[in-house]
């Protein structure tokens, strides 16, 4: 299994994801890197953590999520790899339900979601965005 840290998803994942018919709330899994400093486009704030600059994007995405119905269950720091290998360990775990996947699409194509982004895009060297549904087990 390779693991590749990203940004945004790739073609075929939006395609997949904005076409499928998961109906009913979801739970993001996200598995958060942060770059050492933040790495603001405009060079704004070049002493400030990437995890101080994601912070401020959190912040601002946790009043949103809230807006549209959802919440954030789970946030915490990385500590260990118990099982398995990866060539880096992420630095946080943050889970996030949302009401649908069309609540969570039409967030990020919001005025107000594009606005902080910014913040997001600076903190993250790179994620992993899994989602989740219930009734697995």
């Amino acid at each position: 299994m390779d693991v590749v840290n990203a940004m945004r998803p790739n073609e075929a994942q939006i395609k997949e994801w904005t076409s499928g018919s998961v109906d009913g709330p979801i739970v993001m899994v996200n598995l958060l890197k942060f770059y050492d400093k933040a790495q603001y486009a405009d060079g704004r704030d070049p002493d400030i953590s990437g995890a101080e600059a994601y912070q401020r994007y959190a912040v601002e995405v946790s009043k949103l999520v809230e807006g549209l119905g959802g919440k954030m269950i789970y946030g915490g720091a990385v500590t260990l790899t118990l099982i398995g290998e990866v060539a880096e360990d992420w630095d946080v775990i943050a889970c996030v339900q949302y009401p649908s996947r069309k609540a969570m699409l039409e967030m990020t194509m919001s005025p107000e979601y594009q606005a902080i982004e910014v913040h997001r895009d600076a903190g993250l060297a790179g994620q992993l965005n899994i989602e989740t549904v219930s009734g697995a087990f």
